[in-house]
């Protein structure tokens, strides 16, 4: 057994410690309050029974709560007194400096908990420490300063989330769908230096990844960027190397045809494409943004998004060497080709792909193959979300906040604006919590939650009070050169807050299991999914209140939960116990999914949640845990073909795993070590070491490649198949 330490690292589970500081409470008191030796001796049994059954290491604070506890039950008030007043006074002396034991154990690199908070930072690397060491400072300030004190315990107990309090005291937003339409064809300014518009395809990709990076490093969120807005940058590209070939032949007194011309232009033209794509590719993994990670960038691959004609059949050219470069992968410091995490590929389904016979249909057997061997692209229904969203396909802002349709919010031309917008931030109920404190009384559980929205309500105008007024000078690529926007400098960003150009979202967390401990069974349950149904319902007409009250555009918001599933979870065990079904994990389930470990089939599953994802309208996606398909290409397209007729926004869960030291090439194994923990193991050569693997898993909607806690561990371990 382990415990956490205040400071974050993880140390050895030892019970003469808890003995001593019981017998010096118990000295502390007079003589006829003591307790006995056989009495201490009992409260250590009984420790070290109730540390055995929890399934994951326990913090420094949780194992003070028992000890206190364990006294009390043995009648022994005035110990129990003289513990409860020595832990006070230690608290009291470390709010005094409430940040230096994190930030050297950060430094140190023996924070068990930051170092697996996020699956794509590296925690060893100096840049992500800087970054995670401002964070704590920013979460330091937030909650002495910035926010509400009743805000800040609710965090604190795993009532709410406040999402990314480490960047609150900046102003800055969460994610957004990136104008590369406006910067590459009006010119934009990236360090204070003019770029004008590209002359070639290869030049607009350069252009977009020098984009990406600085957009990553003035927001905290996922960006997403279209193809779309570089197609027609391949007709330029044509445009040059046709001349550029007449004039060659010319000078060597060559006699060529148009013809002749046009097709050796046009194998330029791929050459270009290749290189083009393989930039995006290579730069957006190998680029490290101020914040110690790469870009958290979607691609998003629509061909209805230009005409039809020649730029659609380029942005075709152009898709189909993104899946080529995808299912190559990249190779990793052994020279073995693996999955990348980034950039994040989604596809969208569409008449002109989804049969057989349709004119693109060759891309969505190519996009089947890519999901088979490398988890991506996922995949967006336009038929189904055309009717969610207005008739609209758009793409969504990172890994799945997706902006609500606002038939105000246009474009010069009158249509629909959806690149340029951007999302405020994001505060999460734990709907868990709200039901095991109804105790299962559906009044009292209705009325705990109107309280708790109106917290979540207060939590999210701070993030949208703490974004007005800033000035567009804050980050000139965002606001004032094309990304975001073109303000002027010293102009506020009032104005994108109101009138549904930005969002601002209302997150959730844990409906099974909320659904599980009010009715007694899982939503998925006939009986049970009408009580689901209205949570979700109830969710969605407060931001449709709030965004009458206010003119900020409030959304339901299905939460990711990367590392938040593992601290709700604790919180959860902690404030009521081990309640099968609800809280014996050390996770809970993301947003309105399905559980993990409930066996239901893909299409199933696919259809089941479909319903949630129309109340879910600021973000959502659903998934399905499938086998290693390569070799069965037709079953990923049925499911594809599924995700077409009934769902938005769908992927398929494949494992793509590499050990370094034996050069295993299938799925890495977790088992428990000696001490409960759950670890990675290689099942060829039983490698344990975590840097000698390649590992990538789907945990929040984006691949994540750098290892998880121990909660979203047992989760991922846990996950059935689907198909």
């Amino acid at each position: 057994m382990k415990i956490i330490k205040r400071s974050g690292s993880e140390v050895p589970f030892d019970i003469e410690k808890i003995v001593a500081a019981v017998r010096k409470a118990n000295e502390s008191v007079i003589e006829t309050e003591r307790m006995t030796e056989k009495q201490i001796d009992v409260i250590a049994d009984n420790m070290l029974t109730q540390c055995s059954r929890i399934p994951r290491s326990l913090s420094v604070e949780e194992i003070q709560d028992m000890v206190e506890n364990e006294i009390m039950n043995q009648r022994a008030f005035a110990v129990a007194r003289s513990y409860i007043t020595y832990r006070y006074k230690r608290q009291l002396v470390r709010k005094s400096n409430s940040t230096d034991e994190q930030i050297l154990s950060l430094i140190e690199c023996n924070n068990e908990e930051v170092k697996q908070e996020n699956s794509n930072k590296n925690p060893t690397v100096n840049s992500v420490q800087r970054d995670y060491m401002a964070g704590e400072v920013s979460k330091d300030i937030t909650k002495r300063f910035l926010l509400d004190e009743d805000i800040v315990a609710a965090h604190e107990a795993g009532l709410i989330h406040f999402h990314d309090a480490d960047y609150f005291a900046q102003h800055m937003h969460n994610c957004c769908l990136v104008n590369l339409q406006d910067m590459l064809q009006n010119g934009t300014v990236i360090s204070e230096t003019m770029i004008e518009k590209p002359h070639s395809f290869s030049t607009a990709c350069n252009v977009a990844t020098q984009a990406i990076a600085q957009i990553a490093s003035s927001q905290y969120g996922g960006q997403s960027i279209s193809l779309s807005h570089l197609a027609p940058f391949v007709q330029i590209s044509r445009e040059k190397f046709r001349e550029t070939v007449r004039q060659e032949m010319q000078d060597a007194g060559i006699k060529v045809t148009e013809e002749e011309i046009n097709k050796v232009a046009e194998m330029r033209v791929l050459d270009e494409i290749k290189a083009g794509v393989q930039t995006i590719q290579y730069q957006v993994i190998t680029l490290m943004t101020t914040n110690g990670q790469a870009p958290f960038i979607t691609v998003f691959m629509y061909l209805d998004e230009v005409p039809e004609g020649q730029t659609r059949d380029d942005l075709a050219i152009v898709i189909e060497e993104m899946l080529k470069q995808r299912i190559k992968g990249v190779k990793n410091e052994k020279g073995v080709y693996i999955t990348p995490a980034f950039p994040k590929l989604i596809y969208v389904l569409d008449e002109d792909n989804i049969t057989k016979d349709s004119k693109y249909y060759y891309l969505t057997e190519l996009a089947a193959r890519c999901t088979a061997k490398r988890m991506v692209p996922d995949y967006i229904s336009a038929k189904v979300m055309k009717e969610l969203k207005g008739g609209n396909v758009y793409t969504c802002m990172g890994c799945r906040s997706f902006l609500t349709y606002e038939p105000g919010v246009q474009n010069v031309d009158g249509t629909p604006k959806f690149y340029g917008r951007f999302n405020q931030g994001v505060v999460t109920l734990n709907l868990v919590d709200i039901a095991c404190s109804s105790g299962g009384d559906i009044d009292k559980f209705w009325n705990i939650f109107d309280e708790r929205l109106e917290l979540c309500h207060r939590a999210l105008m701070a993030r949208h009070n703490r974004l007005k007024g800033t000035l567009s000078d804050v980050a000139p690529i965002l606001w004032q050169y094309g990304a975001l926007a073109r303000l002027q400098k010293g102009e506020k960003i009032d104005k994108l807050l109101f009138d549904g150009y930005s969002t601002i979202s209302l997150g959730y967390a844990g409906l099974n299991e909320c659904t599980k401990y009010m009715t007694g069974k899982s939503h998925t349950d006939p009986t049970a999914t009408p009580f689901a149904l209205e949570v979700m319902q109830k969710l969605n007409d407060a931001c449709k209140k709030w965004r009458g009250e206010s003119n900020i555009a409030f959304s339901l918001y299905g939460t990711p939960l990367e590392s938040t599933t593992y601290k709700f979870a604790k919180c959860l065990q902690k404030r009521f116990g081990i309640i099968p079904g609800v809280t014996d994990k050390s996770y809970i389930t993301n947003s309105y999914h399905v559980h993990v470990t409930e066996k239901i089939s893909a299409f199933e599953k696919l259809k089941f949640e479909s319903q949630f994802q129309a109340l879910s309208p600021g973000g959502a996606i659903s998934y399905v845990e499938v086998p290693n398909l390569q070799d069965n290409i037709d079953a990923v397209i049925s499911v594809m073909q599924y995700i077409y007729d009934n769902i938005m926004y769908a992927e398929l869960n494949t494992k793509s795993d590499y050990c370094q030291v034996c050069g295993y090439n299938g799925e890495i194994q977790i088992v428990n070590d000696k001490d409960g923990k759950l670890i990675w193991e290689c099942p060829n050569c039983g490698n344990r070491d975590q840097n000698k693997m390649n590992v990538a898993r789907r945990t929040c909607g984006y691949i994540g490649t750098q290892f998880w806690n121990q909660g979203r561990t047992q989760e991922i371990k846990e996950r059935v198949l689907h198909l």
